[in-house]
């Protein structure tokens, strides 16, 4: 059993594989009818899938493959010309195939599946006769008595499979000796033999007859089906052989040799690597600290070359199981032929889909996630693009529009384009429906711009058709595009000229497993933002920020831009950083786009996303979370999330300024300066933000040697010193020995601030000249005090929110 289950998932996905590449070359045989090598690989197909379903006893199945194949027989010698209304009802069997096929995968049998195929049998056998076929009824085509009409007389639904066995075995039977008898009536008058050798059930592969004999039957195959590759090897390698292609063989191509691996071990993989480059980050990290505090040792060669040599294997090695989930996007564009070939027949237009790029590859779970959307803006394009060809024939156009799909990687993104040469978007008009139903005030439709009026199509509920068909007018379908591709961390962009066509571009990253993000801080709190939606990085000053109606707006080139503090956004305790300028990150959504304050960049980074878990996770705004490489986690943002978030901040950042400077003027003159000492950037932007209350002007420094430079120097009067204990190159202990050195220097506090709280490292301190000595964490309240006892400044001070 485990032998047979093995080779019924073989046959299925073989057969799912050949059905796909059906449905493209029937329409692409609709167009070109004169060509017999498409024709005759698709009658190969279909008589590939007719002899395995009969072998694992899908009779259902096999007794439509049966008379599908019939008709493709008789067009491939020239009795049948495939015209668009025959070329429907082989695509209408082709369709009951795939839903045969998915009972098949979900019940392991076709015949309780409650799928009839009567009425397509009797259609296809019309198409057989040379009959007439209605679309909606054949129960007046005028089909002769014969072994079909009582094939199509049984229904399957409602037999048994035993019954089903034995009838289907009876008709084939009597079928087989019908067409035996005409090959040897013509054989015994000296005719040439052009029936096609009837075969039997379980013959999975046409055979030619050369020199046919009334003895010569075809053989019955017990023997299970060959392997999916064993028979792709087969096919490829087989010239033609029914003599219909004049002679012309296909040239064998190479087989490549595949596996096929569960998408949990790949997605395992995954995970693994994920950890890996986080490993690989740390270990980067780690060594940059011990170059600092090392440098000139002989050993840190060694180590870098070892460093060097894992970061490459791992980008390698990455590299490599991301290819092994990629999958190319013909995948997705394959389907698409056939819905526009159904589309313009049912619209009654005439349109010609040309697709390029299909070998682009991206995530499997991408692949997965693209197809409906790409489904929505095609059928958009057919139903609201394309006019009708009386219509295009008036404007001087071509009768026949076209639609462009076309997809190709752009960094670490895929873009995908669909562009039609249609009637295009209206801005004036969408704006007056987007006001008459209510989404948009009078005042907004007056200052959008034509790009923001094409985006009024993503708004739920939102449609310019005049009546609800069975294609579109229910206003959904485009919002849903939009949703989805966000979800995908993707871009939509949106470009149309009226008259002259529409143009829609997705810009998606390759995998969502690792990204490039920018990193960004908001005092002691980092953020991740994904850079496909990072539209540029500027600083801007103060007289570049407006406010209009109680919200900033920034003015960059010829822009308005909405203008918010990240701070404001996700509630984290900040104040306007620094009064004359500030760190702009321009994040762009579809036709959207903001401007977020941040206090620093840190800079682009590859990172791992990780899930926040099940406590965390629906947390507005985050998207998940990564491990830096200093071991830190760091939130990864939802942009989406973010910038509805932004909508609902009214905060005006001017007024932020002028409070921050009244707060510094009512606060102790700015003469006293602190040096604060410290690798981390974190710690010294929070010993910065706690003391800022006190007025005082710290200055920074991220290491001793630095530091004492500073000092001996004497640029700037420094009153005090915060001093780190564990740094590069000279850590605390070492600082505060060398500046006691000095005699000018033997009065100034020195307050450690660390996290090593033992009486050993506090003894140290001392010995080394620290003043005080401070463990972290602490409150902003306390490192006031301390420093406000240390340089006797006496003034009270708000406290600080």
């Amino acid at each position: 059993m485990d032998e047979m289950q093995e080779i019924m998932e073989d046959f299925l996905i073989e057969a799912f594989e050949m059905i796909e590449q059906l449905d493209q070359d029937l329409v692409e045989l609709e167009s070109n009818p004169e060509d017999l090598d498409l024709l005759n690989r698709i009658f190969r197909v279909a008589h590939t899938i007719k002899g395995s379903s009969s072998f694992l006893n899908f009779d259902v199945l096999t007794h439509l493959t049966h008379h599908m194949e019939d008709v493709l027989n008789k067009a491939r010698h020239g009795e049948l010309k495939l015209t668009p209304d025959i070329m429907d009802v082989v695509l209408e069997s082709i369709d009951l195939m795939k839903a045969l096929l998915s009972a098949i995968r979900d019940t392991g049998s076709d015949a309780k599946s409650g799928i009839s195929i009567e009425k397509i049998v009797q259609r296809l056998d019309a198409v057989s006769k040379g009959q007439e076929v209605s679309v909606d009824s054949v129960s007046d085509t005028g089909i002769e008595s014969s072994a079909e009409e009582m094939e199509a007389d049984l229904d399957y639904a409602n037999m048994s499979p035993e019954e089903i066995e034995n009838e289907i075995e009876r008709l084939l039977q009597k079928r087989q000796n019908e067409d035996r008898k005409r090959r040897e009536q013509k054989r015994m008058n000296g005719e040439e033999d052009d029936i096609q050798a009837p075969l039997e059930m379980g013959e999975p592969e046409e055979k030619p007859i050369p020199n046919p004999t009334p003895k010569a039957e075809a053989p019955k195959i017990e023997t299970p089906k060959a392997a999916p590759e064993e028979k792709k090897m087969k096919r490829e390698k087989e010239p033609e052989e029914n003599g219909l292609g004049g002679g012309a063989k296909t040239p064998a191509t190479a087989v490549e040799q595949t596996i096929r691996v569960d998408v949990k071990r790949l997605d395992h993989l995954m995970n693994l690597i994920g950890e890996l480059v986080l490993g690989k980050n740390r270990l980067i990290k780690i060594y940059d600290d011990v170059e600092e505090r090392y440098e000139g040792e002989k050993f840190l060669e060694e180590l870098n070359q070892v460093v060097s040599s894992i970061s490459i294997v791992t980008t390698d090695l990455q590299i490599a199981v991301m290819k092994t989930r990629m999958l190319p996007i013909g995948k997705v564009f394959n389907k698409f032929p056939r819905m526009v070939r159904d589309l313009s027949r049912e619209l009654g237009k005439n349109i010609e889909l040309e697709i390029s790029g299909e070998e682009t590859e991206l995530d499997k779970s991408i692949v997965e996630e693209i197809g409906d959307p790409l489904v929505h803006i095609i059928r958009n394009s057919c139903d609201h693009g394309i006019e009708l060809p009386a219509d295009r024939a008036a404007l001087g156009k071509s009768e026949v529009g076209t639609i462009y799909l076309k997809a190709y990687n752009e960094g670490n993104h895929i873009v995908i384009e669909i562009k039609d040469d249609g009637k295009g978007l209206n801005a004036e008009a969408l704006k007056s429906k987007a006001v008459e139903r209510g989404m948009i005030s009078e005042r907004e439709a007056d200052m959008m711009t034509d790009k923001e009026a094409f985006a009024i199509i993503f708004k739920a509920g939102f449609s310019t058709a005049k009546t609800v068909t069975n294609v579109s007018g229910r206003g959904v379908g485009m919002d849903v595009v939009k949703t989805n591709i966000e979800k995908l961390n993707g871009i939509i962009d949106i470009d149309s000229e009226l008259g002259k066509g529409t143009t829609l571009k997705l810009k998606i990253p390759l995998t969502l497993a690792i990204i490039q993000a920018l990193l960004v801080g908001v005092q002691e709190e980092y953020y991740a933002i994904p850079l496909a939606s990072v539209l540029e990085t500027v600083r801007v000053g103060q007289d570049e920020i407006y406010t209009v109606e109680g919200k900033s707006v920034l003015r960059l080139r010829d822009e308005v831009l909405s203008l918010v503090r990240l701070a404001d956004i996700f509630g984290v305790d900040c104040v306007f950083e620094n009064a004359e300028e500030a760190y702009v990150v321009v994040i762009g959504l579809a036709e959207n786009k903001i401007g977020v304050i941040v206090d620093f960049l840190i800079g682009q980074e590859e990172i791992v996303i990780k899930s926040l878990g099940y406590y965390l996770k629906g947390t507005e705004g985050i998207a998940g979370a990564t491990i830096r490489g200093d071991g830190k986690v760091t939130l990864i943002v939802d942009v989406a999330a973010m910038m509805q978030m932004a909508k609902r901040v009214k905060v005006s950042i001017n007024k932020l300024i002028q409070e921050t400077e009244t707060r510094r003027e009512k606060s102790a003159p700015s003469d006293y300066v602190i040096l604060a000492v410290d690798d981390s950037t974190t710690d010294r932007a929070i010993m910065k933000k706690s003391l800022r209350p006190l007025g005082v002007t710290v200055i920074e420094a991220a290491n001793g040697v630095e530091a004492l430079d500073m000092i001996k120097a004497g640029d700037k009067q420094i009153d005090a010193v915060l001093i780190d204990i564990e740094m590069p190159k000279m850590d605390g202990y070492t600082l505060a020995a060398e500046i006691r050195k000095y005699n000018k220097f033997k009065n100034m506090p020195l307050i450690a601030v660390t996290s090593r709280t033992s009486k050993t490292d506090r003894m140290r301190g001392v010995e080394s000249g620290m003043t005080e000595y401070i463990t972290k964490p602490y409150s902003p309240e306390y490192l006031m005090n301390v420093v406000k006892r240390n340089i006797n400044l006496n003034v009270e001070v708000e406290s600080y929110e």
